[in-house]
């Protein structure tokens, strides 16, 4: 048997070796690499299994076995990243009831099927600050296994945050609503806070998310008033970082803003009424701004349709939306640093991308919009040794769109090649 075995297993070892040593070559009319401020022309990035192995220009000749991707009139960059989504919902007039009839499996397949436009629309990366049940955190599972198609996550599982807040979930619903729903991930004083993000951290959160200050969706609170004492944002900020997690803070109102910043909070979401001294205190400290543009205009653009949103709310949307313009061009003209961030599930999932085109509309160059999706991002993350920009060694999460996005920023809505972790999900 020995002879007739040799041949065969000398093949099947050189297949093995050939399938090992092949490439994909992706070649780049132009490569926006996340950190330069320059494009690079005539660009091949090899990729082999997950990893980008070598950056080099000119288009290399690919040897036998390699596979090639032709992107030569596209702009190629890394994967991008959002980093404030909701993936298990998406606003409608639905959205104050449906919880009366949804199950947690709801919540999470819905969460599968807006996971996937992400990806399509070239978000490869997510941070998820809020769902329902853990919804993100099974679907962070599901991802990895490979089961369904979608962005990389870290979620937050269940936003947290005091009785009669905005991560209150029955907050302005009736008394009897009030008494039928638990409601496990609202906390009070600063012992209730370390216990709150110590129960997040067993169940797996990647990310701690807190709410300072009131919001626009919920029924019953101000968007501007501070709703966590110092003490207890303090309290989540020091676990959160015992543990190596991060803490991203919904806030609108200064003061909210104020408490969260001194406490040492990595980033703040929506920021909507930042003033100067809130400006100063971000600089100071290197605190993230994720600025969710996108949620701002949708919602007050729904604000004026009839019966689209609640009277209370729709109030707020009136006020919110346009103060977000403002607060974005003071943050960016002091230098705050900025990092991509949508919070779609207001907006529709799949059009992360128009943020981009807000972001410049208000006075953001092009090329400083898709840094902040790509290498701030990773750095708010704390991921930047992996992802955020091409370099050889970090994982190929690519994408690429026709033309020139620097020329053009609305071409970052008609993203033609998705690749994640070396797969490609869309060419």
């Amino acid at each position: 048997m020995q002879p007739t075995l040799r041949p065969a297993l000398t093949a099947a070892a050189l297949l093995l070796v050939t399938l090992a040593q092949a490439k994909t070559l992706v070649l780049a009319g132009s490569l926006i690499d996340g950190q330069s401020d320059t494009v690079r022309h005539t660009v091949t990035v090899t990729v082999e299994v997950d990893r980008i192995t070598g950056i080099a220009d000119g288009y290399a000749t690919p040897a036998a076995g390699d596979t090639v991707v032709d992107l030569k009139n596209a702009t190629l960059m890394p994967g991008l990243m959002d980093m404030h989504v909701h993936l298990d919902g998406q606003q409608s007039p639905n959205t104050y009831t449906e919880g009366f009839y949804l199950n947690p499996g709801d919540y999470a397949l819905r969460a599968a099927f807006y996971g996937r436009k992400t990806l399509l629309a070239g978000f490869t990366t997510v941070r998820n600050l809020g769902d329902t049940n853990y919804s993100t955190r099974a679907l962070r599972k599901a991802i990895a296994a490979g089961w369904v198609d979608g962005p990389r996550i870290y979620t937050a599982g269940p936003a947290i945050g005091t009785t009669g807040s905005h991560a209150d979930g029955t907050n302005g619903y009736s008394d009897e609503v009030m008494g039928l729903f638990a409601e496990p991930d609202i906390f009070n004083g600063a012992d209730g806070a370390r216990a709150a993000v110590r129960d997040h951290v067993k169940h797996g959160a990647d990310v701690i998310k807190i709410m300072t200050t009131g919001g626009v969706l919920s029924l019953g609170d101000s968007a501007q008033g501070a709703q966590m004492t110092s003490e207890e944002v303090k309290a989540v900020v020091e676990t959160a970082h015992e543990y190596g997690l991060k803490v991203a803070v919904h806030a609108h109102g200064s003061e909210g803003m104020k408490r969260a910043i001194l406490a040492g909070v990595d980033s703040i979401e929506h920021g909507t009424f930042m003033n100067d001294e809130i400006v100063a205190l971000m600089v100071e400290h290197g605190t993230y701004f994720v600025p969710t543009l996108s949620a701002g205009r949708y919602i007050l653009e729904k604000a004026k349709v009839p019966g689209f949103l609640p009277p209370s709310v729709a109030a707020k949307a009136m006020l919110v939306g346009p103060a977000m313009t403002a607060t974005f061009q003071r943050a960016y003209r002091a230098g705050v640093k900025i990092a991509f961030g949508t919070d779609q599930g207001v907006a529709p999932h799949g059009e992360n991308a128009k943020e981009f085109i807000y972001m410049v509309e208000d006075g953001m160059p092009p090329m400083k919009a898709i840094q902040a999706a790509t290498l701030e991002a990773s750095k708010l993350l704390g991921v930047n040794k992996d992802l955020g920009t091409v370099e050889a060694g970090k994982f190929a999460d690519l994408v690429a769109v026709p033309g020139d996005p620097l020329a053009d920023i609305k071409l970052m809505t008609q993203v033609s090649f998705v690749m994640k972790a070396g797969v490609i999900y869309k060419q």
